[in-house]
């Protein structure tokens, strides 16, 4: 099973590991059968202040997420596939959150579960290395010097490398 949403409403990160936890997978002679052993997540989260080379330490007022629907839930679920094919994982989550939000909101969870933690941590990295580099998202941030959207990161590039 796989789930990608995208939403400017917050999420419940307990509810939602919880949910992912004792999810039932598979059923035996009729039994309910969790054959999960690891749960692996990652959240983002607006950080109150920039850390690029030029605007370093400015205070961030807002972020804005901007994306097109159709692109965006796409290539948030070809990634995902792509997951699962490298690693034994029996589920994946998405969530990414788009609009205007404040420091310090949840931005993103990626949640993997898998019968083993190496599968679930490989792929939760995997997931958020692609996120940050291939999934259509537009940043823009709101500082005290004004507004400017953010680049890309040469670090993030580099660790979607070692992918490949």
């Amino acid at each position: 099973m796989m789930t990608v949403r995208i939403q400017t409403e917050d999420f419940d990160l307990g509810q939602e590991l919880v949910s992912m936890r004792l999810a039932e997978h598979a059923k035996q002679d009729g039994l309910a059968v969790n054959n999960i052993g690891a749960l692996v997540s990652f959240v983002g989260q607006v950080r109150e202040f920039t850390n690029d080379s030029q605007n370093d330490g400015d205070n961030i007022h807002t972020l804005t997420l901007e994306h097109y629907p159709t692109m965006t839930e796409k290539a948030l679920t070809a990634i995902e596939l792509e997951a699962k094919s490298r690693w034994d994982v029996i589920d994946t989550l998405i969530i990414h959150r788009v609009g205007t939000l404040q420091p310090l909101d949840q931005i993103v969870l990626v949640a993997v579960t898998s019968a083993h933690r190496g599968e679930a941590f490989k792929a939760c990295e995997f997931i958020m290395d692609y996120l940050k580099t291939s999934a259509p998202f537009w940043k823009k941030e709101t500082t005290s010097q004004g507004e400017r959207w953010v680049e890309a990161k040469l670090s993030d590039d580099a660790a979607k490398e070692r992918w490949k």
